[in-house]
């Protein structure tokens, strides 16, 4: 039996759509490349939200990974080519994350790997949970990128220190899932066979408020953050496009997909 409500939304193959109760899952659906995001995924990811905050039934997004991974954030060979598209400003680039887009919470359910980009939707989430097999890395410095937006987005939800020493050190710096709830970037850790389950019950715990007052009370925490964090996403996101003159920018994304140790430039 098809859900017409899920039939309404559009469709993807990097996008898998279901439903719990009045929650819509989104299911990153890369596997094979630990679903990391490619331009086109990033787009419809967009077209999606637009869509999805005229659906009314929907109260709630939960936003998982398929496979192993949750995201492993740009795929290394878009990194390696020329951007075609880039964002004007720091909320621009990063239009992908729904929670701009959207007037109810989103959840989202690290069931493994996130790395880089993928950081992006933690820093987003309304409430973050992760299964007992996630990990979280920010390996851009490694791939010689900077990493000019996570570290910023993230320091409002986890300790400095922890999030200065992933940016810092780049894959060598990886946190399991008890770690990052002892500092504060996840809220809760589940067994990974518990966890579509445990979500989905968050999901159905929230329908349980006002839909107006969950609204407006989510509207004045995501204001705040917003306020906080703009000047310095902004000045981060120019930080990253300035570095793609740098030919440690290329190399590194080329090591990366050579499996080989990258030459970084010399140094004055």
């Amino acid at each position: 039996m098809t859900d017409d409500r899920l039939d309404a939304l559009p469709r993807s193959e990097d996008l898998l759509l279901g439903r719990s109760g009045s929650s819509l899952i989104v299911t990153l659906n890369r596997p094979s490349r630990a679903n990391a995001l490619t331009e086109s995924m990033m787009d419809d990811l967009r077209s999606l939200w637009r869509e999805v905050a005229a659906a009314r039934w929907v109260r709630s997004v939960i936003i998982t990974g398929a496979g192993t991974a949750f995201c492993a954030g740009a795929d290394a060979g878009m990194l390696a080519q020329p951007r075609t598209r880039i964002g004007r400003d720091a909320a621009e680039e990063l239009s992908f994350v729904p929670g701009p887009h959207l007037d109810v919470p989103v959840i989202v359910a690290v069931n493994g790997v996130c790395a880089g980009g993928g950081l992006h939707f933690v820093a987003d989430a309304d409430l973050c949970i992760a299964a007992d097999t996630a990990r979280f890395v920010d390996p851009h410095v490694t791939v010689g990128q900077v990493s000019g937006m996570e570290p910023v987005e993230l320091m409002l939800k986890a300790r400095r220190d922890v999030v200065v020493r992933m940016a810092l050190l780049g894959r060598s710096e990886m946190l399991d899932a008890d770690r990052a709830k002892e500092v504060g970037l996840v809220s809760e850790v589940v067994p990974l066979d518990a966890l579509p389950a445990h979500v989905a019950a968050l999901g159905e715990r929230i329908a349980e408020g006002s839909p107006e007052a969950v609204r407006a009370t989510r509207a004045v925490i995501r204001d705040f953050e917003a306020d906080v964090m703009r000047r310095h996403m902004d000045a981060g996101w120019k930080a990253v496009q300035d570095h793609w003159a740098h030919p440690d920018a290329h190399e590194g994304p080329r090591a990366f997909l050579e499996k080989r140790t990258p030459r970084w430039a010399e140094t004055d």
